[in-house]
């Protein structure tokens, strides 16, 4: 079997502490073999522009981990911060659905945050930092999702700089620090690299599971055809719901929609006025609205939109504004009360709808669903700039960079 560096470095020391009769002073892990003393980071530097920059790596301590990045996605929450910095945070080191491999790990370092045993090379992703809110477990009775807890992606810049998983390396701090990390070996890399806009969705699910509407047999609408609104596609056909109508304007969207399992489709751009677009859901459904709905765009106006498409008595998830998109215009009396329609709203996840999320990857894959088709384009780190602009230009589905080297 073979020993590793550190596990060298301990025997040793425990040696001479037995021949001394002291306590030698814990050394810090070093960085193994191989792994260079600087990093390569995309900094956001200003509105619109990313520089590459190059940053020490720093000590590796008893409970942090180094993580050589393969690849992360392009969220919109990356997009919102290269064009508009909502959360003045420039400069950041921008990058929250990355992916990469352990390559130097401290010795307290044993399991990740759901008690499975990690080592150096395994595949990791990150989820939340609880520094603010350590009362937050895996089980946490309360399913308090992750709101107003921090990300490795939007961390404020500091002496670390490693903070983002647009780099060669992220730097994941342990101790108070709060991080929470998953091995996720047994994913490739663009499951991987698709884990968190999937855990948005897992969660979106369960969420509206607690309505007690959605069932097997529910007429579900999804609005939206993006990265989100086809991954909730995906999340409902893995559950076994067959009966479901896309909406959404543009009909590539529309047909990658029926690959990722739903039924039928709605080309808004096809209908005039918002009484023509319900009757097309109604005619999608058999001439019913549906059961349930999912609201997967962060337009006001779709929002007020899809309370039209559910019957009364029926259930609404609303999902799709991550940030504040501006006020939605609705008629309580007709959309909400004489209805008696059930609404909840998601944001992001819980730490348990980050672990389920990697068994409905799985499932998608195994029942034929294409999840990894929706990596449309890939880009290197020094092309970062050209990947956000895709993004913003809404070409293809989702954006990720790529790690070659």
């Amino acid at each position: 079997m073979a020993v590793r560096e550190q596990d060298v470095e301990a025997i040793v020391r425990q040696i001479l502490n037995q021949m001394s009769g002291s306590a030698a002073p814990a050394a810090k892990a070093a960085p193994a073999a191989g792994i260079p003393k600087t990093a390569r980071v995309a900094m956001l530097t200003e509105l619109g522009k990313f520089e590459i920059k190059e940053f020490p790596i720093p000590e590796i301590g008893d409970d942090d981990i180094l993580v050589k990045v393969e690849g992360c996605g392009v969220c919109g929450t990356d997009a919102h911060e290269f064009k508009k910095d909502p959360f003045n945070l420039i400069p950041v080191a921008l990058g929250h659905e990355g992916t990469g491999e352990i390559v130097a790990m401290g010795k307290n370092v044993k399991v990740d945050t759901a008690g499975k045993p990690v080592s150096i090379g395994d595949k990791v992703v990150t989820c939340m930092i609880f520094k603010d809110d350590p009362e937050i477990t895996m089980f946490d009775l309360n399913k308090k999702n992750v709101g107003g807890a921090d990300v490795y992606g939007l961390l404020p810049e500091d002496d670390v700089h490693l903070n983002g998983w647009f780099a060669d390396y992220i730097f994941i701090r342990g101790g108070e620090f709060g991080s929470t990390f998953f091995n996720v070996s047994d994913l490739d890399l663009d499951s991987r690299i698709l884990i968190e806009p999937c855990a948005v969705l897992v969660h979106a699910v369960e969420r509206a599971k607690t309505t007690d509407i959605l069932r097997f047999n529910s007429r579900v609408v999804v609005q939206g055809c993006g990265p989100i609104g086809l991954i909730c596609i995906a999340v409902l056909r893995t559950l076994g719901i067959e009966n479901i109508t896309a909406v959404d304007g543009n009909e590539q969207r529309l047909q990658f929609a029926k690959r990722m399992g739903a039924n039928q489709t709605v080309n808004f751009m096809e209908l005039k006025g918002i009484e023509a677009l319900t009757e097309g859901v109604k005619a999608s459904f058999g001439g019913h609205l549906a059961d349930f709905a999912f609201q997967c765009t962060g337009n006001p106006h779709a929002h007020a939109n899809i309370y039209k498409f559910i019957r009364n008595g029926g259930g609404l998830c609303e999902l799709g504004f991550f940030i504040n998109g501006g006020d939605a215009t609705i008629n309580p009396h007709f959309d909400l009360c004489s209805k008696e329609i059930t609404l909840v709203g998601s944001w992001v996840y819980t730490l348990r709808d980050y672990v389920t999320t990697f068994d409905f990857l799985k499932r998608a894959l195994a029942i034929g669903l294409p999840l990894k088709e929706l990596i449309t384009h890939r880009f290197a780190l020094e092309d970062i700039n050209e990947a956000l602009e895709t993004n913003l230009a809404m070409k293809g589905l989702k954006i990720a960079v790529i790690n070659n080297k």
